[in-house]
């Protein structure tokens, strides 16, 4: 690949993506219908709708956006016109990282050359990736820079996760983890977290020599929790369950923009790179993904043992002058409703407790998450 060129941006410009699953109205199951409802979507906003790996994956991307305000109109437009798609089609969106019931053996492959190589190099680990994330770009001004927010981002990841855990049914089975997706994703051979980069230089050297020795085809197969993005010129953030509606998505989204933003103006203030140690950030990813919003984070700076909630207020608290500049301030303060509120994965499983039906998880979830009003038949 050789020199990879990092095409820098001067302000914290945010980009979304979200994915979301495609369900049947009557079953409830995971449908393969990606390729008939993009063709009941306009040709204005087709670029920005895309396929994944599976046809029962939609994926819906923000253009550049400066605020969280911006991303929401932006969202809020695309997702009503894909609800309308769907409603015609007999489906529905599902808001979740991972389906409660449906096998992902039965699912198909989206016909595309990059698609069928990837299965074909990953096997299995790339055909039971049916899960659903939130990835967050935010862009920063050089490569050096983007590579060291990577670096200092690290140990709000765990924060991130707990957030957003949605995943905690595969298959049918409750798995005890809030976020099962994170643990399919890691099956990955370079997903999880990433590996330590000092600057853009050896980010360049690893991904060159990763291409050389034929472990990757291209710089698209590294799939890190966070990682640098050098044709948008961003930090994207990609360790997110998929929350489950609009609200809360926004909410993580403006976190996370103010935590970039704010490691960058360290950065240019000259601040001390504090040594966090690799396993300290493993230890809490796992527990924000068995525990979601009930886990115990370790402070990487003073090792005390905070709660989800007091983790978020603290960084708030901190954040609040950032994100009256980014004019976010109202998403960022939902952030405390959702630390303190059930995780989506609390309330997949309570809607199970309560009517013994999978089935109903989707029903009930598909009927919240929706932005636009369903027409009554």
């Amino acid at each position: 690949m050789g020199v990879i060129d990092f095409h820098s941006n001067k302000s914290p410009s945010l980009g979304v993506e979200i994915e979301l699953g495609l369900v049947d109205e009557r079953t409830m199951a995971l449908s393969s219908s990606y390729a008939q409802l993009k063709e009941k979507l306009s040709l204005k906003d087709s670029p920005s709708i895309k396929p994944e790996l599976m046809q029962c994956v939609l994926e819906i991307n923000t253009e550049v956006c400066t605020t969280v305000d911006d991303a929401q109109d932006d969202l809020r437009r695309k997702l009503i016109q894909v609800e309308t798609a769907a409603d015609e089609l007999d489906l529905r969106l599902w808001w979740g990282s991972t389906h409660p019931f449906s096998k992902w053996s039965e699912q198909k492959v989206t016909p595309d050359d990059r698609y069928y190589q990837l299965v074909d190099l990953l096997q299995e680990l790339a055909r039971r990736l049916i899960t659903f994330g939130l990835h967050v770009h935010v862009g920063v001004d050089s490569g050096d820079k983007a590579v060291m927010i990577c670096d200092r981002i690290l140990r709000h990841l765990p924060t991130f996760l707990a957030l957003s855990a949605s995943s905690p049914i595969w298959e049918g089975r409750k798995t005890g983890l809030q976020s099962h997706r994170s643990k399919v994703m890691e099956g990955l051979p370079t997903a999880g977290l990433p590996t330590l980069m000092r600057n853009w230089s050896e980010y360049v050297w690893l991904v060159n020599h990763m291409i050389d020795t034929g472990f990757i085809n291209t710089i698209r197969e590294i799939w890190w929790d966070v990682r640098p993005h050098h044709k948008f010129g961003t930090v994207e953030v990609r360790i997110c369950d998929m929350p489950g509606n609009l609200e809360d998505t926004l909410a993580i989204v403006a976190l996370i923009q103010c935590v970039v933003k704010g490691l960058s103006d360290e950065i240019d203030h000259g601040a001390y790179q504090h040594d966090c140690h690799p396993m300290m950030v493993r230890q809490n990813k796992w527990r924000a993904t068995r525990f979601g919003t009930a886990a115990q984070l370790v402070d990487s700076y003073t090792h005390e043992v905070l709660s989800v909630p007091r983790a978020v207020e603290s960084l708030i608290t901190k954040l609040q002058p950032v994100a009256a500049e980014l004019g976010c301030e109202h998403h960022l303060e939902h952030c405390r409703h959702i630390a303190e509120s059930p995780s989506w994965a609390d309330r997949q499983l309570s809607i199970l407790a309560e009517t013994n039906s999978a089935e109903e998880i989707v029903r009930q979830l598909t009927d919240l998450s929706r932005v636009a009003e369903k027409k009554q038949s």
